[in-house]
């Protein structure tokens, strides 16, 4: 299993950050560099039914089902190759913290970035375990290059040891999944499987297969601009008025202020001038029917404020981005149960959590492919104190391959 901490070291050097900006697909050209690296080494390990979608970034790939299992159904795993744009990914250098004395970790000493354990207690935890680090001035591309590498290794090690029972298994790997975009040109059909896992989520046990239902607004302010001096009765400061429309959402549904299974509004961004203003949402919530009233709250409070300061004055365009899985996977929740079994057969405590976030999977699963999220063993995605842990990859590949095992079991 130690070949998957070797896939991901590799793979983490190949920039592959997406672009919100962007409105190709995939958004980022080089998003192709790990996808023909990819390629080329599921040929060279022997897998089947390679596909390479080279108009949108999407990989596919078979491991045949071994002798007796034809019948069991068709599981896939699949992973996303882009890197969030939050922090750069360029020039990423890994580096391995070989048995972790479980106390602060300097990454860079000429600039003197430290992983502290006051910052992030959990760190703690790790103690003599190998953590892969960067130097302080990248993300490192856990996410989800070590769900990359994962899939990659089982697919390896399936390959090679014929005597390990399991259907026929699809494998995808996927890009801007860090823009909302992962599932736009996947094709399900082609895919051919099932069910799914996504390999997506954060230490070792966690799996997921409910996350939030939510929804992006934009809401656009007209002013009117008169010279300050002579303001008096005339002028209308957008800039102002946004911020009167952000005092009007409940305070205590800001992200800052939640957890768990409580859902918010979130002001992503704000800018313009005292003629017209922009104000960016995320709106969430894990409860359908919380989400729409949010939704209707948000409506409520343009129609009230387009009252006081007439017709047209605030412009609402709301869209919906995803819908929580837990409605589909309900209907399948052997997929979950045999993921749980697995890990308890393995050693690993199962950790049931909700995404507070989306995934690829949540799209997926409306798209007929149910598919919830398994353990990377990576942490603090999205900046430069993310970190994998070594040991937690080589199990999470095992616990791929006994899931896959559990399927072949039933029908061998």
């Amino acid at each position: 299993m130690e070949r998957v901490i070797e896939k991901f070291l590799e793979y983490v050097k190949i920039g592959t950050q997406s672009s919100e900006e962007s409105t190709s697909t995939p958004s980022t050209s080089k998003q192709h560099d790990l996808a023909k690296v990819l390629e080329r080494q599921l040929k060279e390990m022997g897998a089947q039914d390679i596909v390479y979608d080279k108009e949108h970034c999407y990989l596919y790939a078979s491991i045949p089902a071994t002798a007796g299992c034809e019948q069991a159904p068709v599981i896939g795993f699949i992973a996303h190759m882009d890197t969030s744009p939050a922090v750069t990914g360029t020039e990423v250098k890994p580096r391995i913290v070989e048995t972790y004395d479980g106390k602060d970790i300097l990454l860079n000493q000429e600039k003197n970035i430290v992983m502290k354990v006051a910052d992030f207690p959990e760190l703690a935890s790790y103690q003599g375990k190998s953590l892969i680090v960067t130097d302080g001035t990248t993300l490192l591309g856990a996410d989800d290059k070590a769900g990359v590498a994962e899939i990659m290794a089982m697919a390896e090690y399936l390959l090679q040891h014929e005597e390990i029972k399991h259907g026929r298994l699809r494998i995808a790997f996927t890009p801007d999944e860090e823009v909302g975009a992962g599932a736009d040109y996947f094709d399900v059909e082609r895919f051919g499987a099932e069910y799914a896992y996504t390999v997506d989520g954060g230490r070792l046990g966690e799996l997921e297969y409910e996350n939030f239902n939510a929804a992006g607004a934009k809401v656009t302010i007209h002013g009117r601009s008169v010279h300050p001096g002579e303001a008096k009765d005339k002028m209308r400061n957008a800039i102002l008025m946004a911020q009167e429309f952000q005092t009007m959402l409940p305070v205590s549904e800001n992200p800052m202020y939640t957890s768990g299974y409580e859902g918010f509004y979130h002001l992503d961004q704000l800018h313009g001038t005292v003629e017209e203003a922009v104000a960016e949402y995320i709106i969430r919530d894990h409860d359908r029917e919380k989400f729409e009233k949010k939704k209707e709250n948000f409506t409520r409070i343009g129609e009230f404020l387009n009252q006081k300061y007439g017709a047209g004055t605030f412009a609402i365009e709301m869209r919906d981005s995803y819908y929580n899985m837990k409605e589909i996977i309900e209907q399948h929740l052997h997929l979950v149960d045999h993921a749980k079994e697995a890990m308890e057969e393995l050693g690993i405590s199962p950790v049931v959590v909700p995404i507070r976030g989306g995934t690829d999977g949540a799209r997926l699963s409306f798209m007929g492919l149910p598919c919830p999220n398994l353990c990377t063993g990576g942490q603090n995605f999205h900046g430069r104190f993310e970190y994998a842990c070594a040991d937690e990859m080589e199990m999470i590949v095992k616990l791929l391959i006994r899931i896959a095992e559990k399927y072949g079991e039933k029908h061998d």
